[in-house]
């Protein structure tokens, strides 16, 4: 069984391609309907982003509840780079056979534009080969580790990822221009559940896991992040299926 957290949908589809060659089934852990029991499943998987070069606190705390398994586990990060310590960081809270980092388009576009669709498309393209050679390495237990840490992986994975959710997950900055129509979709499909509509426009409260699916998804590009988002492009991984 291969449980999954995904924003714009790199990790739900790396999760899904992962689970059509192992034989397994993809969970989305915001689901809870979706969670059944794992105790006598032959090999565990967690496929997340990293944020800040960390696991998310979402997923960080899911591992907990795995706790030791006699099955074969192991987790694939999407990122635009590299991840730094976030897999040996999550191993400490569920200990992990194998682990993976696999680089996939931006969407992060508070700290950066996306990706022109070249790059993009070059990304998924070498995504799909190397899930290829990491499911066959699933299928056959492997112990591997194959994580592009990174320069600094201490510093970025400890103070860095500390700020990024002491600090940079504040909902205050979203705001919503005239263009929103109310459609909703942003409510209905956040992570968090933290957003509703109000007078027919979107109104976010505290809990954020910063995603930034509501700025992605959204049809209209209404929804902004500060002045951080503001002229950039948006991603979601539908868009390039």
């Amino acid at each position: 069984m291969i449980f999954y957290f995904s924003g714009t949908g790199n990790s739900q589809w790396a999760a899904e391609q992962i689970a059509e060659l192992t034989g397994d089934e993809a969970r989305d852990i915001t689901k809870p309907d979706q969670i059944s029991d794992y105790q006598n499943e032959r090999q565990i998987g967690l496929v997340f982003p990293i944020y800040a070069w960390g696991a998310p606190e979402l997923v960080c705390s899911f591992a907990k509840t795995l706790g030791k398994t006699k099955a074969f586990t192991f987790a694939v990060c999407t990122c635009g780079s590299e991840a730094g310590y976030a897999m040996k960081k999550l191993s400490a809270l569920c200990p992990l056979d194998s682990s993976y980092s696999l680089v996939m388009p931006n969407n992060y576009i508070i700290g950066a534009d996306v990706d022109d669709p070249q790059t993009v498309q070059q990304k998924i393209n070498a995504a799909r080969q190397e899930i290829q050679r990491l499911s066959q390495e699933i299928l056959q237990q492997k112990r591997v580790y194959r994580v592009k840490e990174g320069t600094f992986p201490t510093l970025k994975s400890s103070f860095v990822n500390f700020g990024f959710n002491r600090f940079a997950r504040s909902t205050k900055p979203f705001s919503v221009e005239n263009s929103c129509d109310g459609c909703g979709l942003c409510a209905r499909n956040c992570p968090a559940s933290t957003i509703i509509i109000k007078e027919g426009k979107p109104v976010w409260s505290d809990l954020c896991y910063q995603c930034l699916r509501c700025i992605n998804e959204c049809p209209k590009q209404a929804i902004q992040y500060g002045k951080a988002t503001q002229n950039k492009g948006r991603y979601t991984f539908h868009q390039f299926k």
